[in-house]
């Protein structure tokens, strides 16, 4: 008669065994769902620290219990994790054991009866027009930086890109003849967004005046380039947009990374875009991401309206 696994082993079995279905999971999600790869990276974090609680209670993730969930995320609730981060690891729990129910591993998800906590939308910050103009003014023209910084910042407002979807614009996804660039969002999905008048004449000086300086001893894919001739990165991006910000005397505490995309979408609204318009420029895949502008709008006309003598 063969005797019991000691703890140790049994946590190591365990251990092996989550680390295989997880990452079965994940490779599900980027492959078959075409998540991005912060979400997949995000889901592994919960799910990894999820297994590491119960293997504590000598137990593996798919055998876990709806007590064992809410047992964990309430010890995490405790430990002062943000309602977001809440609902994000629940959300992939919920991912996970609907794959592996689907599989025939388990009878049932023990998420079923866990509902999501409610949360209160933040408003995002945005930047008047004056602020948006001042802002695109800040560049120096006459410095082959001043002239990328423009023609990145112009491009920006002008199509309310994501930052990492600017930073990986390639050559040919600009269409200056057809005013157009190809901007590829979350999931790698694929998206046409007009660039108007203005950005495409920045895009077009940057391109004959500056761009050519960058390179170095062979030619880059990507549109936009630092000194060196490699890629942009947010960090580097991230820098550009504090030092002209910081030149137009805005108030550095307004200037968050996608500060010009949720003005690009306030002030679509505002000048009577139709919400799907927008939606489909910003690339969201749920209208109800785009009504978020509407309720900043509507925020702007109650202070507007209080103005009026009558108001």
């Amino acid at each position: 008669m063969s005797s019991p696994k000691r703890p140790s082993l049994l946590k190591r079995d365990n251990m092996e065994q989550d680390e295989f279905l997880i990452q079965a999971f994940l490779d599900f999600i980027v492959v078959e769902k075409g998540l991005s790869l912060n979400t997949n990276d995000s889901y592994k974090r919960d799910l990894r620290k999820f297994s590491a609680y119960l293997r504590n209670k000598n137990t593996s993730i798919i055998n876990a219990t709806s007590e064992d969930i809410t047992g964990y995320l309430k010890a995490q609730r405790d430990s002062g994790l943000a309602v977001r981060s809440y609902s994000r690891a629940l959300i992939a729990f919920r991912g996970f054991y609907k794959y592996f129910a689907k599989k025939g591993r388990i009878k049932e998800s023990p998420c079923a009866n866990i509902d999501l906590p409610k949360m209160q939308r933040r408003l995002p910050e945005f930047l008047n027009y004056e602020e948006v103009d001042k802002l695109l003014s800040a560049p120096d023209l006459d410095k082959r930086l001043g002239l990328r910084d423009k023609a990145m910042l112009e491009t920006l407002y002008a199509t309310g890109m994501r930052v990492s979807e600017l930073i990986t614009l390639k050559l040919n996804g600009l269409n200056l003849q057809g005013g157009f660039v190809i901007a590829f969002g979350k999931g790698s999905k694929e998206r046409l967004v007009p660039i108007g008048e203005s950005a495409m004449y920045w895009l077009k000086r940057y391109m004959e005046e500056s761009r050519p300086s960058f390179i170095k001893a062979r030619e880059n894919k990507f549109l936009f380039l630092t000194v060196l001739g490699s890629r942009m990165t947010r960090q580097n991006f991230w820098v550009i947009i504090k030092q002209n910000a910081m030149k137009a005397e805005i108030d550095r505490d307004k200037i968050k990374p996608h500060i010009i995309r949720h003005s690009f979408a306030t002030h679509l609204l505002e000048r009577g875009a139709d919400l799907r318009m927008v939606q489909a420029m910003l690339g969201h895949a749920d209208i109800s991401s785009t009504q978020i502008y509407t309720h900043i709008t509507n925020e702007r006309l109650k202070k507007l309206h209080k103005k009026h003598p009558r108001g």
